[in-house]
């Protein structure tokens, strides 16, 4: 039986973030390009995505903190309820302050690959569930794939304002069906999280209490391998912000004229692209290991990321892309199940908590300077800065990470 390895609590984890992934698909399309046609200029446009990945700083912070005191499944819910109230103020209200504030509560994600909240928990969860530990990188691979294939899915569905249109919608008002679509979205979610069991929490609560702030969760091997991996995500986090799904879908729409329903069809098939590559990823690793693997399918597509940005045309760059995509994402389910790997149970949702903060921070920064970036430089440079800064990050993990192996990989 499919996925007998995996017990109830992991399915309904993986189903949530299907279900979650499918919304930020379409929403990653079509936020810049919303915002834009309501008339907000390049800067404005890149404070509200900064302020989505503000928001997931925060709330990856506060899980960081408090889900083992308070409980997991507690603050699951909390968070799917304001993924929900988000969506509501976009489907209302075009006023740019209520929009800056549904960006900052809400766990709305623009990036094309999920950073918010809600992955420091399951990501810590997650190990519980398997059945087998020879499945941990499995089960990685099965969730970021099942994520990436729903978020293909919704990226389709980022092609129904042009249509609507061509009925007789306006421009503005052809946008609210996805919104309210993502509201239906979060409202799933927290159906899912009210069915997780007791299992899901940590097996010791009290003492994760006394031992107060994550870092104190820690030892000190294991803060020493978070420093320097915090560091490291940081900078590809930086990075990646510079090329998050909206800014490319913006600059194809710009550059080239794309429109959104050629859009959603190159972002889908992108996603499909990212999907299979995990499973691959995973086989990899499995012969290679986890850190080379994650430094060397990298490195190929930030060279690819880099050549995007001197593409001559539309079919170049869609080639350059998709080759990109195939490769981008591999080291995702390899660092996920490289992080859990190499600390003790114990300390997990602090550790994954800490790194994902540090992304976070580094990611919220980036398309700010971005849309500062295009105005004053080139449409095109940010590809450049990022896909040299994510070079750098490679080599970095490589020097730094290549002796520090998990259990499975110690001969």
């Amino acid at each position: 039986m499919l996925l007998d390895w995996l017990t109830k609590d992991g399915k309904l984890l993986l189903t949530a973030r299907m279900v979650r992934t499918f919304s930020y698909g379409f929403l990653s399309i079509i936020l810049a390009i919303y915002l834009k046609q309501v008339g907000f200029d390049d800067i404005l446009i890149g404070v509200i995505l900064s302020a989505t990945l503000l928001n997931s700083v925060f709330f990856t912070l506060f899980a960081s903190f408090y889900a083992d005191r308070f409980g997991r499944r507690r603050i699951l819910i909390i968070y799917a309820i304001l993924m929900s109230a988000a969506g509501t103020i976009f489907l209302l209200t075009d006023n740019y302050l209520a929009l800056i504030v549904a960006a900052l509560i809400g766990t709305i994600n623009v990036t094309g690959s999920e950073t918010g909240a809600f992955l420091s928990i399951e990501q810590a969860i997650l190990p519980q569930t398997v059945k087998k530990i020879k499945k941990r990188n499995t089960l990685f691979a099965f969730y970021n794939m099942g994520g990436t294939f729903a978020m293909s899915g919704g990226i389709l569905l980022s092609g129904i304002p042009q249509i609507l249109q061509e009925t007789g919608w306006s421009y503005v008002e052809s946008f609210k069906p996805l919104f309210a679509a993502y509201v239906v979205a979060g409202l799933m979610v927290v159906m899912l999280y009210l069915f997780l069991s007791k299992n899901i929490e940590v097996k010791n609560r009290h003492q994760v209490k006394a031992k107060g702030s994550p870092l104190k969760q820690l030892s000190p091997k294991s803060r020493s391998i978070v420093g320097k991996l915090s560091l490291l995500f940081s900078l590809d986090s930086f990075a990646g912000g510079f090329v998050i799904q909206s800014i490319i879908s913006f600059w194809f729409f710009t550059r080239f004229g794309v429109d959104l329903t050629t859009l959603s069809l190159i972002f889908a098939v992108a996603g499909v692209l990212t999907a299979f590559s995990y499973i691959l990823a995973t086989r990899i690793a499995d012969k290679i290991g986890l850190i080379n693997t994650m430094v060397f399918t990298h490195i190929p597509a930030n060279v690819l990321l880099v050549l995007l940005a001197f593409a001559p045309t539309f079919q170049i760059a869609l080639v350059l892309h998709l080759a990109r995509m195939a490769l981008s994402q591999m080291d995702v389910p390899t660092r996920q199940s490289y992080i859990v790997a190499v600390v003790d149970e114990s300390e997990r949702t602090a550790v994954v908590g800490i790194t994902n903060t540090s992304r976070n921070v580094a990611q919220a920064i980036s398309p700010s300077i971005t849309g500062v970036i295009i105005q004053s430089l080139w449409l095109s440079a940010p590809f450049v800065i990022g896909g040299m800064l994510k070079i750098a990050y490679d080599i970095g993990v490589y020097f730094n990470f290549r002796k520090i192996k998990p259990p499975e990989e110690i001969s």
